[in-house]
Formats: structure tokens, C-alpha cells, sequence
């Protein structure tokens, strides 16, 4: 995978790499002798890369993977207990919140987890669109067993996911869910060959891109937005959106749709 900007490449920019290939954008966290732990500087180009995908023209779908044999696991713990917290107001030492860019992109966003994903790791795949695991994916949330408390989402999107009584176990316990019973019990859309995640993620990805329209991530964005709605909020504002909505005729007429597809 290559770095297609045109400054010079450097050790640090190449742990994280971004390549486009047919309107398909993949993020790789590339820190693989720390297990893709991301520093502050890993978490904030991850942010920007999002947003640069996010706003790419040529782009109509994100994967984001890591470099085996893990995901991640989230924060670098061994840069926050060298520097320990940062002081309120100290810029240098603030990292934007992963999670929450994968939240706010508005393009449909696969997480292809290859490996071990925990803690941050997790939240981070919980925030994508869908989760297509690697056979040696395993997933677990270790935050209350190191003595933190989550803070990119966890207690609200697992038991999204999962079920309340589940997300509570998993918090518990912080046993590893492997990848057969996360599909099982709803975490992961797909489990495919180890060898296969990335051309599995692609061909999903492909999919995306051929039936992509501009309502596309409009719909998603509504998926998002009513999620936690009763059903007659959730309905009142698909319907509010729907009268707002112009659908782009010639580009129906372009697609050959309309005629029964």
C-alpha cells in the first residue's frame, strides 16, 4: 500500500498508510512491532485521514485494517505513562478521538479486523458501519480490567451491538470473544479465511461502490441519527428527510434506473 502524498516519506508517516484504488480508500494502521498501538500522533492523522477520504471525490467507500498480526488495542499505553496526563489547555499533548471520526464520516466505512481487537481497538471497530473479521480476529474489553474507565464509546455502543446483558459480560469478565461467537451474537457482519479479509472487504466495498448514489450516505446518516428512537421518531424523521430529499433524476437516467431495477 502506498502513501500518495507528494512530500517525502518518512518512518513516522508510514504507520499509517492510505491507498486509493477504485473509489475504495484503505487505512492501514502500520505499527506492527507495537501492535499498532496508536500515539497521539498516530490518533490524529487517523482523524485526518478519515476526513481527507471523507471529502475525497474519488472515494465512495473506506476500509480500515491493520498491519498483522493484531488491529489494535488502541492508546499507546507506554507513551501515556511516560508523559501521564495531559494539563488541561495543553494542546501538544491532546489527540483527537478516533472513534468519534469514524462516527462522523459519512461515507460507508468497513472495519476489516485481522487480529486481536480490544479496548480502543474496539470502540473503534463498534464506530464503522460493519465489521468483517479475520478468522484470528478475537475481541474483548479490557478497560475496566486495567483500571480505566472507556471513554471513546464503549458503554453505548456495545450493547448496541451486542445486547445489554452480553456488553455487560464482556465488560466483566474481559474475556475474549473469538471471531465465530462474535458473528454469532451480532459484533461482526462477516468472518472470512485470514488470507481472504482484505479481498472480502474489497468485494463489499465493491458492492458499496456500484449501488453508491448520494442517498447512500444520506440513508446512512439517518440510520445513525434515529438510533435510539422510538419507532415514531425514528419514522417522523426518515419522513422529514424524504420531503427534503431531491432526487437526482439524470443521474437515475444515467444509472438505467427507474425501469423496474
Amino acid at each position: 500500500m502506498a502513501d500518495r502524498t507528494d512530500r517525502p516519506v518518512t518512518p513516522q508517516d508510514q504507520r499509517l498508510l492510505v491507498e486509493v484504488n477504485e473509489r475504495i480508500a484503505t487505512i492501514t494502521l502500520n505499527r506492527p512491532e507495537a501492535r499498532n498501538a496508536m500515539s497521539r500522533q498516530m490518533r490524529n492523522d487517523i482523524h485526518t485521514a478519515l476526513r481527507a477520504c471523507d471529502a475525497n471525490q474519488e472515494v465512495d467507500a473506506i476500509i480500515l485494517t491493520g498491519a498483522d498480526p493484531v488491529f489494535t488495542g488502541g492508546v499507546d499505553l507506554r507513551e501515556v505513562a511516560a508523559d501521564g496526563p495531559p494539563e488541561p489547555g495543553d494542546d501538544k499533548r491532546q489527540a483527537k478521538d478516533p472513534a468519534r471520526a469514524c462516527r462522523d464520516t459519512s461515507k460507508p466505512l468497513i472495519c476489516a479486523v485481522n487480529g486481536t481487537c480490544v479496548t480502543g481497538g474496539l470502540e473503534i471497530a463498534l464506530s464503522c458501519d460493519f465489521i468483517v473479521a479475520s478468522e484470528r480476529a478475537r475481541f474483548a474489553d479490557t478497560h475496566a480490567k486495567i483500571g480505566v474507565i472507556p471513554a471513546w464509546g464503549m458503554t453505548a455502543l456495545l450493547p448496541r451491538a451486542v445486547g445489554k446483558r452480553m456488553a455487560k459480560e464482556m465488560t466483566a469478565t474481559a474475556r475474549f470473544v473469538e471471531a465465530e461467537e462474535a458473528l454469532r451474537i451480532g459484533l461482526v457482519n462477516h468472518v472470512v479465511p485470514h488470507d481472504e479479509l482484505l479481498s472480502q472487504a474489497r468485494a463489499l466495498a465493491g458492492q458499496i461502490v456500484a449501488a453508491s448514489t448520494p442517498a447512500t450516505s444520506a440513508t446512512m446518516r439517518i440510520y445513525d441519527a434515529a438510533d435510539g428512537m422510538s419507532f415514531a421518531e425514528a419514522k417522523a424523521l426518515e419522513e422529514e428527510l424524504m420531503r427534503n430529499w431531491k432526487v437526482d433524476t439524470d443521474d437515475m437516467e444515467r444509472r438505467g434506473l427507474g425501469k423496474g431495477n
